[in-house]
């Protein structure tokens, strides 16, 4: 078989894999979906003074957008693979003549897809229930969107390798990444002279909510491209993409 019906069988196989799992994939789409509606509902119509006087909501969909894409890329990608390196299933592909690039592809191309569907969503939602503006510009939105995917995915892989084992996984992967998320504005725009905002502009979080939001923000002229935060994002995912290529271990740890 040639690499792209290599590539397209693997992504065809951990599609059937992911959806014959409904609890699990329900559970992606539905947290970020209720997060939305509880928050953007009890907002509704509210402006923000720490953004001159925008929307709450313009600012609030994109920013949980970035809170779904970042779970099905990083979350739900890095938790799956302990699990699988824990079964023992990493090191059966392994053995078998799958590239590795392949296999890989295919998990990554699967993740994609979820975090597809969920902007579709999300975005839907907004447009329907909340008077979400679209974006002023669809080309540096999906640009935004492909760099978010790229980056998480590559930093789900890496973080693999601080998990231990599957039973740690959840704690490991979840709870840094919910306190992250916390301090880089996902539920609420941060002031950008505060602490908090300091802190969330070290990590790949707070720059993926502000190139997703950039597109939907209407003080904002130009083109809608947030360079600086794509940029600060794309040094996070190369680095944890030399990172795990170095250190990622498909066999299981030793007790």
């Amino acid at each position: 078989m040639n690499s792209a019906s290599l590539l397209a069988n693997e992504i065809r196989y951990d599609q059937k894999l992911y959806w014959r799992n409904p609890q699990a994939a329900i559970f992606t789409f539905a947290f970020p979906v209720v997060l939305l509606v509880v928050f953007a509902s009890i907002n509704s119509g509210q402006s923000s003074s720490t953004l001159n006087g925008v929307q709450f909501n313009q600012y609030f969909i994109p920013a949980i957008l970035s809170f779904g894409v970042i779970s099905a890329c990083y979350s739900s990608l890095a938790i799956g693979l302990v699990f699988r390196r824990d079964a023992g299933i990493l090191k059966r592909f392994r053995g078998t003549p799958l590239p590795p690039w392949a296999f890989m592809g295919g998990v990554i191309a699967n993740a994609a897809i979820v975090a597809i569907i969920q902007t579709v969503l999300t975005i839907g939602i907004g447009v329907a229930a909340y008077d979400l503006s679209a974006p002023r510009h669809w080309g540096p939105f999906v640009l935004a969107l492909a760099v978010g995917i790229a980056t998480f995915s590559a930093i789900g892989i890496a973080a693999t390798v601080w998990v231990p084992n599957a039973d740690a996984a959840a704690a490991v992967v979840t709870f840094p990444y919910l306190v992250v998320a916390f301090i880089s504005g996902t539920f609420f725009p941060l002031s950008s002279s505060s602490f908090l905002t300091e802190i969330g502009r070290l990590f790949p979080v707070y720059h993926f909510i502000q190139a997703l939001f950039a597109p939907f923000d209407p003080r904002r002229g130009g083109s809608g491209i947030a360079a600086n935060d794509l940029a600060i994002m794309g040094i996070w995912g190369v680095a944890a993409m030399v990172f795990a290529l170095r250190r990622f271990r498909w066999e299981p740890r030793r007790s």
